[in-house]
């Protein structure tokens, strides 16, 4: 059988093993191994083990139970709470301030932790029910969590560019300052869309009472202290990395003793706090890492069919695209398989062979991590499968349907796809202070 039509087979045999609703790493593992064994023979099944030891090996790896412990304990000890009362007293008094207040939750957020989940959890569980008690309208503000939560991705430190950086072999710290300025050029363009939206319709993001709006700037700054600590974790964790004091590894631990140390300053370091940050710590790395380890034994197959030759030979030598063609072709095919994998799935498979076709066809692998983030952020999204649609209807309350899901998310991820544009027409967003901090 010709190896093309192999690879093929494999990833329609993944496809159709995850609608049938298993797990992600089972099906991506069960379809790596299975597809090992029948062609190279009882041997193939080392394909699993070596997988298994090339993640035990990794040992960047470290940072990714790291920053999951520190975004957990920042949101069971309430620090984000107060993060919110912050907002919440600052933005409340105008039209659909609350929902940008939201949106700056979720920066903050994405600034201290570098995943969406704790990000959608922290705006599900705190956020949302208080919009809706106030009269915002469930579709827009669900829509926000959703989008908010997906700067997690894109924003330092991403761990999503961590992965990349291992993968692409890209330095970490050039790829966080180059998702630095696209993230919060995204964050604005939904905080834009959100003001002129409420401007135009007001019930949609009504202002506070006159009641509530009656608070003395001595009481505001009383609550602007509250983005003192996450504003000295950030500084502690990512200036000494992008300064060269610490290493990758060194910075993470440095956030996680941060977060521990601003929980315990605060009297809410409680044997509860603990011991429920340590288990979901526990669960979401396990997660990670069996997504990892699958993903590294489907890769290692694809590999040995000669996957990146023929590649390259597809798109360059039968199609005969030119550059910029190939690189939109591969931007879409990364949001479809969004619909069925998470990030990590994605990148561990797929990225392996993109990689070298990006750095072939002259493209710049710090440039094209952005994109990648990017287009994660908008396959999260996408129907019928997105990441941060299922995760949204698990934390969501019962009056929020499915239906309003995909229906909140539409002029977001519009947002998304002008702020993809807008860094592939003008590569120097990303660039630009990577640029200037290393020189180069």
């Amino acid at each position: 059988m010709d190896y093309d039509l192999i690879a093929i087979l494999m990833f329609a045999s993944m496809m159709v093993v995850l609608i049938t609703g298993q797990r992600v790493f089972g099906a991506i593992g069960f379809v790596a191994v299975a597809a090992s064994v029948l062609l190279y023979g009882t041997g193939g099944g080392e394909f699993g083990f070596n997988a298994a030891m090339k993640l035990m090996k990794w040992y960047p790896l470290i940072t990714l139970p790291l920053f999951i412990y520190m975004g957990f304990i920042l949101s069971e000890s309430r620090i984000a709470d107060d993060l919110y009362t912050m907002f919440h007293v600052w933005m409340g008094p105008v039209k659909g301030g609350l929902a940008v207040g939201t949106i700056l939750l979720m920066v903050v957020i994405s600034a201290m932790n570098g995943l969406s989940v704790a990000g959608m959890a922290i705006g599900a569980t705190i956020a949302l029910p208080e919009l809706l008690r106030r009269g915002y309208d469930k579709i827009m503000v669900t829509g926000v969590i959703q989008a908010g939560s997906s700067l997690g991705i894109l924003v330092p430190p991403s761990v999503v560019l961590v992965l990349y950086g291992m993968i692409a072999r890209q330095p970490v710290g050039q790829l966080w300052l180059a998702g630095a300025v696209p993230g919060l050029t995204m964050a604005a363009l939904f905080i834009v869309y959100i003001a002129i939206r409420c401007q135009i319709q007001p019930r949609l993001g009504p202002v506070l009472p006159e009641r509530e709006r009656r608070i003395g700037w001595a009481e505001k700054m009383r609550h602007l202290r509250a983005g003192v600590p996450p504003f000295l974790i950030f500084l502690s964790m990512t200036g000494l990395f992008l300064l060269g004091v610490t290493s990758l590894v060194e910075s993470s631990a440095v956030g996680a003793v941060s977060a521990t140390v601003a929980a315990w300053y605060r009297k809410r370091l409680t044997r509860r706090v603990m011991e429920t940050t340590l288990k979901k710590t526990l669960g979401v790395s396990c997660m990670f890492m069996w997504i990892i380890m699958a993903a590294l034994a489907f890769g290692a197959v694809f590999d040995g069919l000669g996957a990146k030759r023929a590649l390259e030979g597809f798109f360059l030598d039968r199609l005969e695209l030119g550059p910029w063609e190939v690189l939109i072709l591969m931007q879409l095919s990364f949001i479809l398989m969004g619909t069925f994998l998470d990030d990590t799935a994605m990148l561990v498979i797929v990225a392996p062979l993109y990689v070298p076709l990006v750095d072939a066809l002259g493209f710049d692998l710090i440039w094209y991590g952005v994109l990648y983030t990017i287009t994660c952020q908008i396959a999260y999204m996408t129907p019928p499968f997105g990441y941060n649609l299922f995760l949204m209807r698990a934390m969501a309350p019962p009056e929020i349907s499915l239906v309003d899901i995909y229906r909140s998310i539409a002029p977001f991820v519009a947002v998304m796809v002008l702020a993809l544009a807008l860094v592939m027409a003008f590569p120097g967003v990303a660039l630009w202070l990577p640029g200037a901090v290393y020189g180069n």
